[in-house]
C-alpha cells in the first residue's frame, strides 16, 4: 500500500481522521495526498471569476489543516481540484495510483443519528476505489482481527483484495470469513477457492436476509477490529445506500473501520 487518498472536508473531526491517516500511513510506510474537491455554480451574468479564488483558499485551508497534526516524517502531497465529486475522485484515483482512500463517516452532516452522510455515502456507493471508513475520534491501533462478510465467495478480480491482502500481511492478522446465504444465493457460491482460503483462517456459515443483518448477528462474538465488506450491486449497503445517508440506527458496529473493497467479480 503505497499511495492513500484522504478527501477533507469541514467536520469537526477533520483533524482526529487526518491524524489516524497519517498513523495507517506511517505503518505502511506510505504517501498520503490530501485533497480538498472544490465546484463552481455560476449565474447567468455573473462577471467575477472565482476559481482562483476558491483554490487560493482551498490551498490555505489544506495547509493549515495539515500543520494541526503530528506528521510523523510522512510524506504529504496537498492539492485543490475542481469539479464534481464522485468523478473527479475517480479521476485523481487514477491519475495518482491510489491504493484506498480513507473516508470520515460524516463530513459536514452535524446530524447525531446519521453514520455516513450524504458526502462519504456518495463516494462509498458511487465510486469503485477501496475506501476505508474510520469512525469519528477512532485513535489508530493494530488491527489483529478481521470480519470479512461475503453472500458470495466468487473471485473473478484477484486484485480486488489488495487491501486486505496488504492489510493482513502487515499486521499479521487473523481474518474471520462469514459466509452469508440470502434469498439472492447461488450455486457454487459458497466455494471457497484457493486465494481467497489462504487469506482465512476460519469460516462461519450464517442465513440471513442481508450480508447487512448477518454481521449484526455475528461481528460482536467475532470482536473484530476491522469490518471486511465488498462493493457490489446487492452488496452491504444495498438497502441502505437508497438515499446516501446512513443511520446510525441501522448500522450499529460504527465503533470499528469499515473496510469497502471493490467489487470481487
Amino acid at each position: 500500500m503505497k499511495n492513500i487518498l484522504v478527501p477533507v472536508g469541514s467536520s469537526k473531526n477533520a483533524a482526529s481522521h487526518l491524524q489516524y491517516a497519517v498513523d495507517f500511513a506511517k505503518a505502511f510506510g506510505a504517501r498520503l495526498y490530501v485533497v480538498q474537491i472544490y465546484n463552481v455554480y455560476t449565474k447567468a451574468g455573473t462577471m467575477i471569476k472565482i476559481d482562483h479564488i476558491l483554490e487560493r483558499e482551498s490551498l490555505e485551508f489544506l495547509k493549515s489543516h495539515v500543520a494541526k497534526v503530528d506528521t510523523k516524517g510522512v510524506e504529504i502531497s496537498i492539492k485543490t481540484y475542481k469539479g464534481k465529486l464522485v468523478d473527479t475522485l475517480e479521476l485523481i484515483a487514477k491519475s495518482l495510483d491510489i491504493d484506498l482512500i480513507m473516508l470520515e463517516p460524516r463530513t459536514n452532516s452535524i446530524k447525531e443519528e446519521v453514520y455516513l452522510g450524504k458526502t462519504s455515502g456518495k463516494i462509498i456507493k458511487q465510486t469503485n476505489i477501496p475506501a476505508l471508513i474510520v469512525p469519528e475520534g477512532y485513535t489508530y491501533r493494530p488491527i489483529i482481527y478481521i470480519l470479512m462478510a461475503l453472500k458470495s465467495a466468487i473471485i473473478k478480480n484477484e486484485e480486488a483484495l489488495k487491501p486486505l491482502i496488504a492489510i493482513k500481511n502487515h499486521y499479521k492478522s487473523i481474518v474471520n470469513l462469514l459466509l452469508v446465504k440470502t434469498p439472492f444465493h447461488n450455486e457454487g457460491d459458497f466455494e471457497i477457492d484457493d486465494h481467497l482460503s489462504s487469506i482465512v483462517t476460519n469460516t462461519t456459515y450464517s442465513e440471513n436476509a442481508t450480508t447487512f443483518q448477518g454481521v449484526l448477528e455475528h461481528y460482536k462474538e467475532n470482536d473484530p477490529e476491522l469490518l471486511c465488506v465488498v462493493r457490489r450491486k446487492r452488496g452491504f449497503f444495498t438497502k441502505l445506500w437508497e438515499n446516501n445517508t446512513i443511520l446510525k440506527k441501522d448500522f450499529q458496529s460504527s465503533t470499528l473501520p469499515v473496510l469497502v473493497l471493490s467489487g470481487l467479480k
